[in-house]
């Protein structure tokens, strides 16, 4: 197949470099198919989107850009998330794939979210500290507030991608699982072996909570200060998905009261501030956004682009990346990682 005859492709990967998500044979795999051209300028970028068959990445799509792309059939976010950068509807209306490459990340943000409990169970990294320090403490001295995952009363707020990774992991440990999740009837969860629970039900009856929700206008400080004072007391809270579903300043708080322990992954403002007291709280296991950036997770994100584009291009739905849904995508409120 001649270059000429080949689908355009515009490959727009920042914030990642492109070798960071493309292995070099998915990169070849592109190439052979595609003609992939990257704009240096958003005046390069709109030069070629008349001719564009998809777009690999995250540049501004307005309806008026759109409207000159009349080839267009797919928009692939390799970030990560759906941003109020695209005009939606258009895309829709047209029937252009709007697809994301959450899926990527979900099976290591999942076993990291079990890592975080188990050193929430177990005090690994808080024991760890003392012995470095000289102040290790043997045997049951150092396991006072040790816990086991096993039986016990697990509670997931949302049961999206991640949700789905998380569950066969925590399968293992057999635990009474309950889920919160609005955005679901109670029959899809219980085909999973869930039980289906109210928020204030998953709070109050866990001793193990994983934030696994998106962030919308509905969801944000979903857990404020009188649903984190539902929790037991010594419950342990895993925030893996994105900050503001959480009150703060009311989590850090409870964990400085010693009321809570907490692992965190993600936070209101990244990097986090030299001087912020979450440094200094012992109740916290501390990660700088480190949960689904892995490499195996990156290059998974450049055969998945190749493979849906080359689905796309044959006529079929994408079979592997995330497909945007039209009565969703326009609530979500996340933000770009740096």
């Amino acid at each position: 197949m001649s270059t000429s005859d080949k689908p355009l492709v515009i490959l727009r990967a920042a914030p990642h470099p492109i070798d960071r998500i493309f292995t070099p044979d998915a990169l070849t795999r592109l190439h052979d198919r595609f003609t992939v051209i990257e704009p240096d300028s958003e005046a390069a970028l709109d030069q070629a989107l008349p001719d564009a068959f998809a777009v690999v990445g995250q540049p501004k799509l307005p309806a008026e850009r759109l409207a000159r792309a009349g080839k267009l059939k797919a928009v692939l976010n390799v970030e990560g998330n759906f941003y109020p950068h695209v005009d939606y509807d258009s895309c829709f209306e047209r029937g252009i794939h709007l697809l994301n490459c959450g899926p990527a990340y979900a099976q290591a943000v999942a076993e990291y979210a079990l890592g975080l409990a188990l050193d929430l169970a177990r005090g690994i990294s808080r024991e760890d500290r003392a012995f470095r320090a000289g102040r290790e403490r043997y045997v049951a001295e150092g396991n006072a507030d040790a816990v086991l995952l096993r039986g016990s009363d697990l509670g997931l707020i949302g049961f999206g991608q991640l949700g789905r990774a998380l569950h066969p992991l925590l399968a293992a440990f057999r635990p009474t699982l309950r889920v919160y999740d609005p955005w679901l009837p109670p029959a899809v969860l219980r085909e999973q072996g869930l039980l289906p629970a109210t928020l204030d039900e998953t709070l109050t009856r866990s001793r193990f909570v994983f934030v696994l929700a998106t962030v919308t206008d509905e969801s944000r400080h979903l857990l404020g200060e009188r649903e984190l004072d539902l929790l037991p007391d010594g419950a342990r809270l895993v925030l893996i998905s994105r900050a503001p579903v959480v009150d703060f300043p009311a989590l850090l708080a409870r964990v400085a009261e010693g009321r809570l322990l907490a692992g965190i992954d993600v936070w209101p403002e990244e990097p986090v501030a030299a001087d912020d007291p979450a440094r200094g709280l012992e109740g916290l296991v501390l990660s700088a956004h480190r949960a689904g950036g892995i490499p195996e997770a990156f290059w998974t994100i450049g055969d998945m682009v190749v493979d849906d584009l080359t689905l796309i291009a044959r006529g079929l739905p994408p079979a592997r990346m995330q497909v945007a849904a039209r009565e969703l995508v326009g609530r979500y409120r996340n933000r770009p990682v740096s």
